[in-house]
Parts: C-alpha cells; sequence; structure tokens
C-alpha cells in the first residue's frame, strides 16, 4: 500500500520556536507508513518597518508558489493566532477548495483563547470560514477543546498535547543544595522579572540554592545583574540545544512564571529532566502540574517567591515531584504515543477522502 502522503506547513525555517521545533521532530518520527514533505513559511523577525515590509513580500510569495506543488493526500497545518492565523489560512482555504484535500489545522500560540473570542464580528465571521473548511483541528489540551470547541464542532476536534523524547533526557536527583533552572526568552510574557525578583528575595535571605538561567531577550540584563551580585546565580545566555538537555537533566526544579501560553514544550522537557515545576496558572499549564509541582498567579511575585521557598527548603519533596515530572512525560507526552495518535488520524481522513 502507497505511503500516506502529507505535507506540513509551517515556519520550520525558524531557528527557534515551539511550532518549528514541533516539525521537525515531527517529520524526523512520523513511521514508514506515510510519507512527509514540508513546506516552509517562516519569515524574517519584524524590527524595522522596512523588515515588515519585506516579510510582507516574502510571505506573498511563499503563498504565491503554493499552488505548483503536488497536492498531497493530507495537509497539516500549523498556526499561531493572528498573522500567523491569516497566512496559515490562505493554505486551509486553498487545499480544501482547489486541491480537495483533507486539511488538519493544529492550533499552537499563547493566546489563541483571546483570538478566537474576540468581538470583532468580521474576525470571527472568517475564523469560521476557515475552521468549516477544516477536516480536524488538533488543540493541545482539555482547556484549549473547551476555548475552541464551541467555535469548530467537537466532532472535529482533536485533543493532541506537545511531545518530547524522554531518552533525550538523564535526570539527576538528590542536588543538595536544590538547583533551580530558568531556561527561556527573556521577555515580559515569559515572567523573567518576577523570577528575579523571587531569586533576589530568597538571596537575601541567605536561603541554601543554586540558580542557573539561560536563554537571552530585551531583559537578559536583569539575569545578568543578578549573576554578578550573588555567587549562587549563574547566567549562560543562550545556550545549545544539547546544553539545555544538560541543565534539565541537571536541575530540581524548573520555573516557569509565564504570562501567557498554550502547552509550552518548555515544560515538557523540564519534566522529561526530572525537575519539580513552579509555573503559572495559565492556558493549559495546569493539565501538566498536579503532585509534580505547584502553581501560582501569573505576575504574582510574592506567590512565586514564597513557593520557591518552599520547594527549595524540601529536597526530599523536590526529588518525588522531579520523578513524578518524568513518570508523566513518559506515560503521556512522549514522541511514540503522539506518533501513533497522528498517524491514525492521517489514516481516518485519507480513508474518508477516498470513500
Amino acid at each position: 500500500m502507497r505511503a500516506t502522503d502529507i505535507m506540513l506547513v509551517g515556519p520550520a525555517g525558524k531557528p527557534t520556536g515551539g511550532i518549528a521545533q514541533y516539525i521537525r521532530e515531527q517529520r524526523e518520527r512520523l513511521g514508514d507508513g506515510v510519507s512527509v514533505r514540508v513546506y516552509d513559511v517562516a519569515v524574517a523577525d519584524t524590527d524595522s518597518p522596512l523588515a515588515f515590509v519585506r516579510a510582507v513580500l516574502h510571505a506573498m510569495w511563499q503563498a504565491l508558489c503554493f499552488p505548483f506543488r503536488r497536492p498531497p493526500d493530507v495537509l497539516h497545518v500549523h498556526s499561531s493566532h493572528w498573522y500567523s492565523f491569516f497566512q496559515s489560512s490562505l493554505y486551509v482555504l486553498y487545499a480544501a477548495v482547489v486541491w480537495r484535500v483533507p486539511v488538519i489545522l493544529h492550533v499552537h500560540g499563547s493566546s489563541f483563547d483571546s483570538f478566537v473570542q474576540s468581538d470583532s464580528r468580521l474576525l470571527r465571521w472568517y475564523q469560521s470560514v476557515v475552521f468549516d473548511h477544516c477536516a480536524n483541528v488538533i488543540v493541545l489540551s482539555e482547556y484549549w477543546r473547551d476555548v475552541v470547541g464551541p467555535r469548530v464542532g467537537q466532532e472535529k476536534m482533536t485533543v493532541l498535547p506537545n511531545a518530547v523524547d524522554p531518552d533525550e533526557y538523564e535526570p539527576e536527583y538528590g542536588a543538595r543544595p536544590p538547583h533551580v533552572v530558568f531556561v527561556s526568552n527573556h521577555i515580559e510574557r515569559k515572567g523573567i522579572r518576577e523570577f528575579v525578583d523571587a531569586v533576589e528575595e530568597l538571596s537575601a535571605r541567605s536561603e541554601e540554592f543554586r540558580v542557573t538561567i539561560a536563554g537571552s531577550g530585551p531583559l537578559s540584563h536583569l539575569s545578568e545583574d543578578l549573576a554578578e551580585r550573588y555567587p549562587e546565580v549563574t547566567y549562560e545566555g543562550y545556550v545549545s540545544e544539547e546544553r539545555k538537555r544538560e541543565l534539565l537533566s541537571e536541575g530540581s526544579v524548573f520555573v516557569l512564571p509565564t504570562h501567557a501560553e498554550n502547552l509550552p514544550i518548555a515544560l515538557l522537557e523540564a519534566m522529561a529532566g526530572g525537575n519539580a515545576l513552579l509555573s503559572t496558572t495559565v492556558g493549559a499549564i495546569p493539565s501538566l502540574i498536579d503532585d509534580n509541582g505547584v502553581l501560582v498567579s501569573p505576575g504574582d511575585a510574592d506567590s512565586l517567591a514564597a513557593s520557591l521557598s518552599d520547594l527549595v527548603n524540601d529536597p526530599e519533596q523536590v526529588d518525588e515531584m522531579g520523578r513524578k515530572s518524568r513518570e508523566r512525560v513518559e506515560e503521556e507526552y512522549s514522541w511514540p504515543v503522539t506518533v501513533e495518535r497522528l498517524e491514525s488520524l492521517y489514516r481516518g481522513l485519507k480513508q474518508c477522502e477516498t470513500n
């Protein structure tokens, strides 16, 4: 039997970003029964009006070239909110209307909930048009099913969490003092400011722990300054994927005090590394954390500091949380589980189209 021909559409060429990482992993891990092609729609970051114009022209060129590709059995479009959704919608509508092939829209993005619940009638109408032309819409958790489902229809919804490969991590338990790790972009949305404030408060009280901060961004100076003032804090800047996996395997507590999120791969990677989690009650994050970590409200630096203090002062509990994180990611969020479900979805859509 001929392999099912799948075309993935998304910003695969981005050097960083959760969607690009997912597409790379997806392409590598799908089985022999699936033939995978990727149509890259990544554009350069826009930090000036001229860069924005270039990005728009590049995106238009990508869309104009798309019809000359061979139609697949199934088109799988990865999308986020706002600009990403409008860009993705061109591929969804063309494939569904002109090629007449089943289309999967895979929803990522930290603010897709506010986007899909917009008060704009025109925007909601256009979203409905796009959803109506999808054979299936993938969301990352039950939270997102509840948000997107009323606009799409539950019969076309699939809940499929993000995934990682636990075998790439070698958890180390028993760190004394506990090792706190932050790996993310240094921007307001990721909560780097609250994290730095919490670490500074605990350090000023001479609590026993050590901290490694990785990542970069416009607020990196906060981490640099913290590391200069406290010897227990190390700032490594941007790190490679290999070094990131090492840090997460060495870590005891992974902190992500984000203000908005879907289902962050960063937390799954931290779980694979055997970390207790300290994060916020946004998006689908609560579905990842029960007895393997602690949740606080976004933007609440006092609660973040108090919870971090509780964790670093109970290293045995932290080790137990880390082991539970590792168990959960192996059972629920590993690539073998995801691949099996994706291939089943592809086969079902191909069969329906054939019939």
